[in-house]
């Protein structure tokens, strides 16, 4: 039986601000968020391999419901596990074109 684990990659590429937990926090737009970011990675690391899953979860904090996207993969598959480390270690630092459109924002990063 293969094993399963899975790599945390995070709510939106490194550089770029996601929907913070509070009073004002927006589960929608946390969401949205999340579908463009999956949209983005498999836009520049390809799908997924047989094995791997780009997944948004739900996660419990002391402050609310939170949601992120993990990689899932089989620990017995080379090629999925890479995939996965690869989308963690090499993941983009700011909202590709596309998912800039798809989130409706307008950047100026001049």
């Amino acid at each position: 039986m293969l094993g399963v684990d899975y790599v945390s990659i995070g709510c939106v590429p490194s550089g770029e601000e996601c929907e913070q937990l509070g009073p004002n926090y927006n589960p929608q737009r946390a969401m949205a968020e999340c579908q463009a970011f999956v949209g983005q990675l498999r836009r520049k690391f390809g799908v997924e391999p047989a094995g791997a899953a780009l997944r948004i979860t739900r996660n419990e904090h002391d402050f609310g419901v939170y949601r992120e996207v993990v990689c899932r993969y089989h620990t017995e598959n080379e090629e999925a596990a890479n995939y996965a480390y690869r989308c963690e270690e090499e993941m983009p630092e700011w909202w590709d074109e596309e998912a800039n459109v798809e989130l409706g924002l307008v950047v100026n990063r001049d």
